[in-house]
C-alpha cells in the first residue's frame, strides 16, 4: 500500500475510518462467501470441492456454513437429493 492509497482509505490523521472500513468490507465478504458456498452446495458440489476452490480444509468451510445450510434446507438442499453431504 502506497501513501496515496494508504489517504484514499483513512489515512493516519483518521484510523478509524480506515477500520471502519475494514469492518464493511470483511461484513460484505462475509456475505458474498456465505451466498455462493449456498450456491454451490446447491449445485451439488461437495463440501471438499467448495473448500478447494476457497482455499480451506474441508472441516473448516463445513464448520463455518454447515448449520446454516441445513437450517435453511431442513432434508437436503435442491441439487444434493439422494448425494449425501
Amino acid at each position: 500500500m502506497n501513501e496515496k492509497t494508504r489517504t484514499r482509505v483513512g489515512g493516519p490523521e483518521d484510523p478509524r475510518e480506515g477500520l471502519e472500513a475494514v469492518v464493511a468490507l470483511r461484513r460484505t465478504l462475509e456475505a458474498l462467501e456465505a451466498a455462493q458456498v449456498e450456491n454451490a452446495i446447491v449445485a451439488g458440489w461437495s463440501w471438499a470441492r467448495i473448500a478447494e476452490v476457497l482455499g480451506v480444509s474441508k472441516q473448516a468451510v463445513h464448520k463455518k456454513h454447515a448449520r446454516r445450510i441445513r437450517d435453511r434446507y431442513p432434508g437436503e438442499p435442491p441439487g444434493r437429493k439422494g448425494r449425501g453431504a
